[in-house]
């Protein structure tokens, strides 16, 4: 039992006053602790408000203890929250008569509010927890209310939506952005073109996403042009990884321009070429591919790419076109000379694969979206939840000499 000081009667007023001048400032801290206390939680309330009302107004029945003009007024039955929950009680009323004016008390209204804006709560449900069995699973305080199905999907509601807020207002003008890799994860019928970035630290950083049916180009060009709005600098040269979707590479070449070099993703280039192939031989020629694409040297890479593009037009035409389109993007890392530091990291858009593959372990639960905003919420919650246990990717330390050839490139385009 918590040792609680009480204020006598004889208390002068100087002292009185002096708890109150502290009383703003130590709000905070008592309530952290207040909230943390089950089941003493509501007798520790009890002392907290009582002694701010004895601030106020003074010692029940004396007289002169208190702030001039304030006195008690009435009870008042209302609900506080411990922890995620929301407990009834019954709390003392203070009013200024000089003003004809309630006072608030500082206490009880920090109290109304679920510590960390409902930050634990939304964890719970993002993780697995079903509003319907919450109730079940909480930490249970007797008389404990506001825990059925549809107040726990309304606190959700409101705290998945601030993550959403503070994910598309985040600014961008303090990263130092290096790489931004580009690709898109289905919701329902939707997708959502997701962008992370990565610094020259080797940190990656969620940048934001955008609901789209498919990757197209309108709506991948709004979306890095509001990158840009938030602060992504790209004009030194920024390398941009994505799968070999159309849309989104003319999106990439209209926004970024001559700023920016394209790593089209090794992996998807091998898979749509094999999709040409009989399954009894795509083995074979996954392994031919595998190595031409580990050469380290640009001009190496390049020739073995060449060999098996004529051996491929005699086996399977469609499957050579396939590897001829784009095929000069999918070296960029070579061309950079960069392959060998960087190649594991970001020849292929693996860094946001691993990323999605975390988002659906959280939303994956969801058997019903409802609307835009529903799936918008949910991601952004999950995204911002991944992100502080993102590492850094392999090779970091190289990231400079990339940012140098970037900005290298950049110039001399400019120049020309």
């Amino acid at each position: 039992m918590p040792t609680v000081l009480r204020v006598s009667k004889a208390r002068k007023p100087e002292a009185v006053e002096a708890t109150t001048r502290l009383l703003p400032e130590d709000v905070n801290v008592r309530v952290e602790l207040i909230q943390a206390l089950i089941p003493l939680g509501l007798l520790a309330v009890e002392d907290a408000l009582r002694g701010e009302v004895e601030a106020l107004a003074g010692p029940r029945y004396a007289r002169g203890h208190g702030q001039p003009g304030h006195v008690r007024w009435s009870k008042e039955r209302g609900s506080i929250f411990l922890l995620d929950q929301k407990v009834p009680m019954t709390y003392q009323r203070v009013r200024d008569q000089r003003r004809q004016s309630e006072v608030p008390l500082r206490t009880y209204a920090a109290l109304q509010q679920p510590r960390h804006l409902d930050e634990g709560l939304l964890r719970r449900v993002l993780h697995g927890l079903s509003c319907r069995r919450y109730r079940e699973c909480a930490e249970t305080i007797p008389a404990a209310f506001g825990l059925t199905a549809s107040s726990i999907s309304r606190r959700f509601i409101r705290a998945s939506a601030r993550k959403l807020q503070a994910l598309q207002q985040r600014r961008l003008d303090d990263y130092e952005i290096v790489v931004v890799v580009l690709d898109g994860k289905t919701f329902g019928d939707d997708g959502m073109v997701i962008a992370v970035g990565i610094t020259a630290t080797g940190h990656k950083v969620i940048l934001g996403f955008v609901q789209t049916a498919t990757e197209n180009k309108l709506a991948c060009a709004a979306f890095l042009r509001e990158l840009i709005g938030r602060g992504l600098r790209y004009e030194e040269g920024l390398l941009v990884v994505i799968d070999g979707s159309k849309g989104l590479r003319q999106a990439v070449g209209e926004v970024f321009g001559p700023a920016s070099q394209v790593q089209r993703c090794a992996w998807h280039k091998r898979e749509n070429v094999l999709s040409y192939l009989p399954k009894r031989e795509q083995a074979v020629w996954r392994a031919k591919l595998q190595r031409a694409y580990e050469q380290p040297i640009y001009d190496e890479a390049k020739r073995a790419l060449e060999v098996l593009q004529r051996d491929l037009r005699l086996r399977n035409e469609s499957a050579a076109r396939s590897l001829a389109e784009g095929l000069e993007e999918t070296l960029t890392l070579h061309r950079l000379d960069i392959f060998t530091e960087l190649g594991v990291s970001l020849k292929t858009t693996n860094v946001l694969e691993s990323i999605m593959a975390q988002v659906q372990d959280r939303v994956g639960k969801v058997d019903r979206w409802r609307n835009s905003q529903q799936k918008e919420r949910w991601l952004a919650t999950a995204l911002l939840d991944i992100e502080p246990r993102l590492r850094r990717i392999k090779g970091y330390r190289a990231l400079p000499r990339l940012q140098q050839a970037l900005l290298q490139k950049a110039k001399g385009l400019k120049a020309a």
